[in-house]
């Protein structure tokens, strides 16, 4: 498991992103407690993460935050 530090908005201090991988069954799981959110992907999953995420973020974040977060998150989850 690796766990990351983001800006998620604007007033807020850094909060934790925790990025778990389990290679054997092929899936990564995301969540960030500070907006109590999670993500399941599989790996077949990945050509078309952003999206993924920008959608599911949506239900939790503003607007403006969803893009940036979503293209970090995809990044980080690329690097796994």
């Amino acid at each position: 498991m690796k766990i990351r530090k983001t800006m998620i908005d604007s007033p807020s201090l850094q909060q934790n992103v925790y990025i778990y991988e389990n290679k054997k069954e092929q899936y990564i799981v995301v969540a960030i407690p500070y907006l109590e959110w999670s993500i399941h992907v599989t790996y077949d999953d990945l050509a078309n993460i952003e999206l993924r995420l920008q959608q599911s973020l949506a239900n939790v974040l503003d607007e403006e935050h969803v893009l940036p977060l979503a293209m970090k998150l995809a990044q980080w989850m690329r690097e796994m």
